[in-house]
């Protein structure tokens, strides 16, 4: 294992659910005294281990046809476009 690109993608990844809409439902569901902390943690942790497995392995996938270039450009077109749907339906 390459521990250098191991630490760029943890980092990386780390900062970017900092905030973000599935840290804010975790920490809701850890809120709720209905489940415990230990079940929220084991949970959201399964959850985002498998989206990122998924992501892994579409990712893999798709660079057998799409270069990594295309990929960098759809991929940053994409949050683009979130970023400005989000904008706009939230001014209704």
């Amino acid at each position: 294992m390459d521990i250098r690109g191991f630490l760029g993608v943890f980092f990386t990844i780390f900062v970017a659910e900092l905030g973000d809409k599935t840290q804010l439902a975790t920490l809701l569901f850890a809120s709720d005294k209905r489940w415990g902390s230990l079940t929220v943690f084991a949970a959201s942790s399964l959850a985002l281990v498998a989206a990122c497995g998924l992501a892994v392995l579409v990712g893999e996938g798709l660079s057998r046809t799409v270069t990594p270039r295309v990929m960098r450009v759809v991929a940053g077109l994409l949050f683009i476009g979130l970023g400005c749907w989000y904008l706009f339906t939230s001014w209704r």
